[in-house]
């Protein structure tokens, strides 16, 4: 079919990786599936980590907040069995040790992913001579921030050459939300783009967005559907305004995706679900509320009704316009008939920026299902919305299945990350890396708390949540009076000298909670490469699936969920 098959990595080498990231995580995951809210309260430093909090952050951090690189070149198997951690007392004893693993056991160090340009020059055809000199590219930042910008633009040239590849001209977005991609696709490259997404209120705007964005954009208007030129943006570091706010100290609270819970248990504690006070460390797109995914089967008459009613009238509109995009609010998993919300349905690209939890294995296993998807571009986002097949009790799965594990190599192995593990791996090291360290005292103010509730108040496990009252807050008196007003719990039981107190307790082992998240933070991306990893090997497992790969498509530093799966259909004979 096309050059891309020669990038293929053996089925035989993707499991060898999956088991030496297994291997490893199997030892290392208990740091990672800590939560931080249960620093003090569980004693965590005491309990997993063997030396002291300085000699942890010497190690990782230096004098300019920037994470050390290994000092010799690491090989898989370097390292003993336990990888840092005493095989007597389970605790780490070795942080060089531990992080060399975790370098080893990164998608970059195991070989399995192929470089973009490679991908880009496997696809057959070459935009940069595809236009006349004087042709303009229609720039995506004149109404995109930069990020959504470099995403756009890298992604549309890989989803266009696969279009090109497969001879199709009609496109698919699966969780489409604000239609950036699907603009730019059909104003571009002259694709028909369908974006569906189960929020009525997103297709909405991606519609207005468009509608707009066709009236005022400049280039649009010289332009029109003329083919452009699919650059790919220089690496380098973005200058995103919105920081991310993270969720390791707050995310295994209900979520609000239902697919994405289904069948799961609810946090142990209290804390686990109170706050979001990470900021900095997660994209943007693990951050947002999810779109609540109601299947059809649950939605009223008259929701059925008035999604029929703006569907028809979306594409009425389509075509009295250019007919190139048509935002469709629907519902969708393996068992959807597209035919049913796509009338006029061809051979197809099935692509997914940022497709949120369990619609990512969704949208893979929508691809293995149905003839007419030819091809295959998906970017994820949001692992901690996974739904975990192992980590339930036995039952029914979620509707559209399990979210992880995906592939029969894993899942003859029932193997379970966890969801504090799934959280951290949402974290993006490269941030970190590039000084952007963590929030601390918003962290340190959210575990002393946990302690004040334990001590306090019988509600200690609740599973209420306090929200982010950190910004708020003037003062860890005031940090904590909010909290508990929020939880309904009555402040007045407790002095300001008696809740400055705790703050003076656990003040001086504030650096232990610091170097344990850094230790969190370093293994994230071998959690997220398994996890990547798995989807990898499941496609590889499909018979009519001719070419797979994992490519790494955006700059780390500008959209930390930078790894994408592109994969090809065997050429169908007439």
């Amino acid at each position: 079919m096309s050059s891309l098959s020669a990038l293929n990595t053996s089925i035989d080498s993707i499991k060898r990786a999956i088991d030496a990231i297994k291997d490893f995580l199997s030892i290392a995951l208990c740091i990672a599936n800590a939560h931080t809210v249960d620093f003090y309260t569980r004693d965590l430093w005491n309990e997993l980590v063997a030396v002291p909090a300085d000699s942890v952050l010497s190690v990782i951090v230096d004098s300019t907040g920037q994470r050390r690189a290994p000092s010799a070149e690491i090989f898989p198997g370097r390292h003993s069995s336990s990888y840092g951690f005493s095989s007597d007392t389970r605790r780490l004893e070795d942080v060089d040790a531990l992080l060399d693993a975790a370098r080893t056991h990164s998608l970059p160090a195991l070989s399995v992913c192929v470089p973009l340009p490679e991908l880009l020059k496997a696809l057959p055809v070459q935009y940069d001579s595809a236009l006349p000199e004087n042709d303009v590219r229609l720039e995506p930042d004149e109404f995109m921030n930069s990020k959504k910008s470099h995403e756009v633009q890298i992604m549309a040239g890989v989803v266009a050459g696969l279009a090109d590849c497969c001879c199709v001209r009609q496109v698919i977005d699966v969780g489409s939300g604000k239609g950036y991609l699907c603009s730019f696709l059909s104003m571009q490259y002259g694709l028909k783009v369908f974006g569906i997404d189960a929020s009525s209120t997103n297709t909405h705007g991606a519609w207005e967005r468009n509608r707009k964005l066709k009236k005022y954009s400049k280039a649009y208007q010289r332009h029109g559907r003329r083919r452009a030129l699919a650059s790919v943006p220089s690496s380098g570091a973005g200058d995103e305004a919105r920081e991310e706010e993270s969720i390791l100290s707050a995310g295994s609270g209900p979520s609000a995706n239902p697919e994405a819970v289904s069948g799961g248990s609810l946090p142990e504690a209290f804390g686990p679900s109170l706050e979001d006070p990470f900021l900095g460390l997660l994209s943007p797109e693990a951050v947002e509320p999810p779109v609540s995914r109601v299947p059809p089967c649950e939605l009223t008459n008259e929701e059925r009704e008035r999604r029929k009613r703006e569907n028809l009238e979306r594409k009425a509109q389509s075509v009295r316009d250019d007919g190139l995009y048509s935002p469709v609010t629907s519902y969708v998993t393996a068992e959807t008939e597209l035919r049913d919300i796509i009338t006029e349905l061809e051979d197809a690209v099935l692509v997914g920026l940022h497709t949120c939890g369990d619609l990512a294995p969704s949208t893979l296993r929508m691809f293995a299902a149905k003839q007419e998807l030819r091809a295959l571009c998906s970017v994820s986002c949001c692992y901690h919305l996974l739904s975990e097949e192992f980590d339930h009790p036995a039952g029914d799965g979620p509707t559209g299945g399990w979210g992880f594990p995906m592939s029969r190599h894993l899942r003859d192995q029932r193997w379970c990350c966890g969801r504090n593990a799934r959280m951290s791996a949402c974290l993006a090291l490269e941030r970190v890396a590039a000084g952007q360290g963590l929030p601390s005292e918003s962290l340190f103010f959210r575990a002393v708390l946990h302690v004040i509730l334990r001590d306090h108040y019988d509600a200690f496990k609740s599973e209420r949540r306090v929200g982010n009252v950190f910004s708020k807050a003037t003062s860890f008196v005031d940090y904590v009076r909010r909290a508990l007003k929020k939880l309904e719990l009555d402040d007045s039981k407790l002095s300001d000298s008696l809740i400055q107190s705790y703050r003076e307790k656990y003040l001086p082992r504030k650096k232990e909670m610091e170097a344990f998240n850094m230790l969190k933070v370093s293994l994230a991306p071998c959690i997220e490469g398994l996890i990547l990893l798995d989807r990898l090997c499941y496609l590889k497992e499909q018979k009519e699936t001719s070419s797979c790969v994992l490519v790494q498509l955006f700059d780390p530093l500008m959209s930390p969920r930078c790894y994408g799966l592109v994969a090809l259909k065997e050429r169908q004979t007439p």
